[in-house]
């Protein structure tokens, strides 16, 4: 697979979720997504319309982070979040399962939430992913989650939070590969630093990266590219 500079850097999601930056952190992030080409900034909530405004004059999107990282809130809460950050500027949003109610065996429950999330989405054409947080899954219930993804048809599936006891896996990325085909697109998020492991994982079936390793990853692949140029 040979991607150009430009491809690779619109299939990137550039994360800062920490509860802990500044808004000048914010600032230069946005201004970073502009210079390199990303797809998206990924953000939580509140700086939303701080960065919305910021990359007001660029294709750059803002992709929230709902019920994040937990996913401990109830399905009403989540859906208002959704509505609430679009209505503010988003123009992709992420959440998280509710991993109690899943573990649980609660499978209706999971399929009501993803559907009001999703229907608030496409209200507005805005993106929609359902992040998993594979690490704390049986393959059994990826499945599963799989299976309700292709009823409801969220736009993406995503494998993982980044803030968990594990990030994506190639495994994890074949296996919804293989789930969904071509039905819902696969995100994968966590431990993604290089351009060899954003490659590899593209190569399995993600069609979007999230990654807060994002310049390091293009440099590097700009250099690798250049190399094989001489």
């Amino acid at each position: 697979m040979e991607l150009t500079v430009k491809e690779l850097a619109n299939m990137i999601d550039h994360t800062l979720l920490k509860p802990f930056v500044t808004e000048d952190d914010l600032k230069a992030h946005c201004e970073k997504a502009m210079e390199y080409g990303f797809k998206t900034v990924a953000i939580n909530n509140a700086p939303v319309p701080f960065c919305k405004e910021v990359l007001k004059d660029s294709p750059v999107l803002c992709d929230a982070a709902v019920s994040f990282p937990l996913g401990q809130c109830t399905i009403e809460t989540k859906v208002f979040e959704t509505r609430d950050v679009i209505e503010k500027g988003a123009g992709e949003v992420d959440y998280v399962v509710n991993i109690v109610e899943l573990k649980s065996g609660n499978w209706d429950y999971i399929e009501k939430e993803m559907k009001g999330i999703v229907d608030v989405c496409n209200e507005y054409n805005v993106t929609s992913k359902v992040i998993f947080e594979n690490c704390y899954l049986t393959d059994d219930e990826k499945r599963k989650l799989c299976e309700i993804a292709l009823r409801v048809k969220p736009t993406f599936i995503k494998t993982s939070t980044g803030f968990g006891t594990g990030g994506a896996t190639l495994e994890d990325v074949k296996l919804m590969k293989e789930c969904v085909g071509d039905a819902i697109k696969i995100k994968a998020a966590g431990g993604i630093h290089t351009y060899e492991e954003a490659l590899a994982f593209i190569e399995a079936g993600a069609s979007r990266i999230g990654t807060s390793s994002g310049i390091n990853i293009i440099d590097g692949y700009k250099e690798k590219l250049n190399q094989n140029n001489l």
